[in-house]
């Protein structure tokens, strides 16, 4: 979303907080949090509220969405091209121009997208496109979750992040958070709404963050590729998928103590610790987190919540973001995460890239006393490509010990392109794909040891 111009007013340590300004924090807050933070039981699955709204509007338009994104990938193409060559007045200047008049690679990546999603939608051209686990997982299974669940994030996103929640929280565990991770307190939420929600819910809190101006690149890059997590309901699917259900808890425990020690070690080496401390160019620095009068903690929270709040837009100025919003990740960011996707799926099943590249895992996992070392060294890097790969190749493997670790992996490794990579690269946080590379690596390298010995001594 866009800067909203609007700076936290000076905290005063006298008086009381107007109670207009406080209901304007805690009305809009309280149902930020519930749609975003809140896990509700719903049937035999968990989830937050804004999922099973993007879940209802699913089962609604059921069979008719990948339809829906192809023409969306479609009129994206067209949109750009009609903006370069006409060059018409809407699209001269401000969110429109940015959306519309990108560079030439952008426009054959959309393009790309585009050609993919018709391909396979109609089953024409080369099978290692239009084959159902390739283009087909993109068109079939991705495509209708991105567009709904993009729908509802762009859409109730401020409420979380525009009405001082942001402020509140970030002031509440400041100091914890800067000893710890060397991050500002407000990025607690980004790491909360992905583990309850989904890793892109965080990643589109970051990068709004970003552009906003509440972190600079360093921190922005670190939370995107250390906190976006994925959810609950996904860890979920994952284990009933790779047959081990039955050790959810012991699961989940390890990704939690192994995502956490990376997000301690990965920022501090590079390339994350060499990224810059500046902030977005266009709007500056509008953080402030430090406390200037002596006044209690929670006082201070409020008084920095409330002030947001009464600066926040108004309704008209909020659904015209939104709007914005929608259109933005639908027509600019929706074709990428297809054409990239479809991209590494190819790569994935149709050559043997991954299993070239996991030829050095062999003995690292040997090393580690992982069973069937050979089948499972590809499951450990093909998570590049797309998150649900390793449990697909794991369901081959007979040791469940080594399914439990291929798991565990593929939720710690975090930077997947069929999704994540490709938000990040489509966002201004300033992040390059061999940074991506990297971090991928470095966490693998990281979070593999960790895994293994918590399986070893604690759970196999």
């Amino acid at each position: 979303m866009s800067n909203s111009n609007v700076k936290t007013a000076a905290p005063t340590s006298s008086g009381p907080i107007p109670q207009a300004h406080l209901l304007k924090f805690i009305v809009p807050s309280l149902i930020g949090v519930l749609l975003f933070l809140v896990p509700f039981k719903f049937g035999d699955t968990i989830n937050i509220g804004m999922g099973l709204m993007a879940e209802g509007l699913q089962t609604l338009l059921g069979s008719a969405l990948p339809a829906i994104a192809v023409v969306v990938l479609c009129l994206s193409v067209v949109a750009t091209v009609y903006a370069k060559l006409a060059d018409p007045g809407w699209a001269k200047k401000g969110m429109l121009h940015e959306m519309f008049h990108v560079g030439p690679l952008w426009l054959a990546m959309r393009a790309l997208g585009a050609l993919f999603a018709v391909m396979t939608y109609f089953q024409f051209g080369p099978e290692f496109v239009t084959a159902s686990f390739t283009g087909g997982v993109m068109l079939n299974d991705l495509a209708p979750v991105l567009l709904t669940f993009f729908f509802f994030a762009a859409l109730l996103l401020p409420f979380l992040v525009e009405f001082g929640f942001m402020e509140f929280i970030g002031s509440m565990v400041r100091k914890p958070f800067r000893i710890i991770f060397n991050l500002p307190g407000r990025s607690a939420i980004d790491a909360t709404a992905s583990w309850m929600g989904s890793g892109t819910v965080g990643v589109l809190i970051t990068t709004q963050q970003y552009e906003q101006g509440y972190y600079n690149g360093r921190e922005a890059s670190v939370i995107a590729t250390n906190f976006s997590v994925v959810s609950i309901a996904f860890a979920l699917l994952v284990t009933s998928f790779v047959d081990i259900n039955h050790l959810f808890v012991q699961f989940y425990t390890t990704v939690v103590v192994a995502g956490l020690i990376a997000a301690v070690i990965v920022p501090r080496i590079p390339p994350l610790s060499r990224k810059s401390n500046d902030y977005y160019e266009p709007v500056g620095c509008q953080l402030n987190e430090e406390r200037t009068e002596k006044v209690g903690l929670f006082r201070y929270s409020l008084i920095q919540a409330t002030n947001r709040a009464a600066g926040a837009p108004g309704p008209r100025e909020l659904a015209r973001l939104a709007l914005l919003n929608v259109m933005d990740i639908f027509l600019g960011l929706l074709p990428l995460v297809f054409a990239i996707g479809t991209v590494a799926l190819i790569l994935a099943e149709f050559t043997p890239l991954f299993t070239w590249l996991s030829y050095p895992m062999v003995p690292v996992l040997e090393l580690l006393r992982i069973p069937e070392a050979e089948a499972a060294a590809p499951a450990t890097l093909v998570g590049f490509a797309d998150m649900f790969l390793p449990a697909v190749l794991a369901t081959n493997i007979e040791s469940e010990l080594t399914r439990f670790v291929i798991a565990c992996l593929s939720l710690t490794q975090l930077i997947y392109m069929s999704e994540i990579g490709a938000l990040l690269l489509k966002s201004k946080i300033p992040i390059k794909f061999w940074e991506l590379v990297a971090i991928f690596l470095l966490r693998t390298a990281i979070t593999l040891p960790i895994i293994a010995f918590m399986a070893h001594t604690f759970f196999f």
